[in-house]
């Protein structure tokens, strides 16, 4: 039993025996055990009724004086009140000063419902995306942001990337969009202003595609003047042979880098061709099987093809053909005479699939995520010496984006390396 309990019923103890002392004097037993019960009730009923008023009315003030349990009660009442207006001021101070930092951060910021309607939003919202709070709370994002690409991104749901898109309030800014998916139910809208970075972006693509334009021919002129000093038949030395020969070679290497260059800066420079076209993908296999054929030698390794001939792939068939032949010109490359390539194309729940596959060397896990970039080798010797440029797989990542599609590769040292291009479903096309 728990003290206070105890106290109460010693305190009734003490009526009862004061109440039968009492009537020991006087007489009439019953009549007045049952009196000094009925004062002790009564009394316990005053003080219920003043605590429950003081609860009712302000529970925040002192508590009223009362004995025994109804004190405690009020006592642990006004303690626990007390707390909980401390949290609440903490609260306030913590909300506050998140107001304060989310109104001093540039970048936009909405909170959304797994629905897509807005909760919150900070003022760089309103100056950004040009919502209005507390107007839009409530209202779904998409219905206030109308960019196509920005609805077609909430409806994947697939956040994992940026998306880059013009202000809906101010087209000359670009803002870089992304989701990010928190709590149970909730999504946090986060919107920059990249619109300086956008700018820096064009100069370089302008300043690549310019000097790359412009070098293509002194590189075509001078390939021209060394394949003819390199000419077994010309009046040059046999001293001055091999000189020739490196200047070709390298001149050849300059001229391949152009080209990809330009490919590239064409590819991130204008928009995705339409319409497009069903490419019968098997056809485009078949075709450049010959062509790894011939760039290997008749010393290399074995090229084979598992097709489903009945699959096609809605594209643009010139793209589809430089960024499969980047992928087997690398395979190539990096795969000794006794080793294998296999090409397959088929459809799975992904999506549909052109993977190339070798036996190779296998790229190191720490080089994985860094094999699109631009220039980036993992071995820069044995890749210069191969004639690779370095571009291939950026311009096979930039080709792929504009077909919605994306590249896994997956690789172990001394097994091989697999590269695979997944595009949408919606893609597929079926011939009869």
């Amino acid at each position: 039993m728990s003290f206070p309990w105890a106290r109460e019923l010693g305190a009734l103890l003490l009526v009862a025996l004061a109440s039968l002392f009492l009537a020991i004097f006087i007489g009439h037993v019953p009549w007045v055990l049952m009196g000094g019960l009925f004062v002790y009730a009564f009394t316990g009923r005053y003080q219920l009724n003043r605590l429950r008023e003081w609860i009712i009315m302000h529970p925040a003030g002192a508590p009223p004086d009362l004995p025994g349990a109804p004190g405690e009660i009020a006592n642990e009442v006004y303690r626990r009140e007390r707390e909980l207006e401390r949290r609440r001021d903490r609260m306030a101070d913590v909300l506050q000063q998140f107001q304060r930092v989310s109104a001093a951060v540039p970048d936009a910021m909405v909170v959304l419902f797994q629905e897509g309607h807005i909760q919150w939003l900070n003022p760089a919202a309103e100056r950004l995306l040009g919502l209005r709070s507390p107007r839009d709370h409530g209202v779904r994002v998409v219905n206030l942001i109308r960019n196509p690409d920005f609805q077609e991104y909430v409806a994947r749901g697939d956040f994992s990337q940026a998306l880059t898109l013009p202000s809906p309030i101010a087209g000359e800014r670009q803002l870089s969009a992304q989701i990010i998916p928190f709590g149970d139910s909730l999504r946090l809208l986060i919107c920059r202003d990249v619109t300086h970075f956008a700018k820096l972006e064009e100069v370089r693509r302008q300043f690549v595609a310019n000097v790359s334009h412009e070098l293509r021919t002194p590189v075509t002129v001078l390939l021209g003047f060394l394949e003819a000093l390199n000419d077994p038949g010309t009046s040059c030395g046999d001293e001055w042979q091999p000189q020739f020969e490196l200047m070709y070679e390298q001149a050849q290497r300059m001229q391949r880098l152009i080209d990809d260059l330009l490919v590239l800066s064409k590819l991130e420079t204008s928009p995705p061709t339409s319409p497009e076209e069903p490419v019968k993908v098997p056809d485009l296999l078949w075709s450049l099987k010959r062509l790894g054929e011939t760039l290997a030698g008749a010393e290399g390794p074995e090229i084979a093809i598992e097709a489903d001939a009945s699959l096609a792939l809605l594209g643009n068939a010139e793209e589809l053909q430089s960024a499969f032949s980047n992928l087997l010109s690398n395979a190539v490359r990096h795969t000794p005479a006794a080793g294998t390539i296999r090409l397959w194309w088929r459809a799975d729940e992904e999506g549909v699939k052109l993977s190339v596959a070798d036996t190779g060397e296998g790229i190191g896990p720490q080089h994985l995520g860094h094999l699109t970039e631009r220039f980036y080798r993992v071995d820069t010797a044995r890749s210069r010496a191969g004639g690779g440029t370095g571009l291939g797989l950026s311009i096979v990542k930039h080709i792929l984006q504009r077909h919605q599609a994306r590249l896994a590769i997956e690789s172990r040292l001394g097994k091989g390396s697999t590269f695979t291009c997944i595009f949408p479903e919606s893609r597929m096309v079926r011939l009869s």
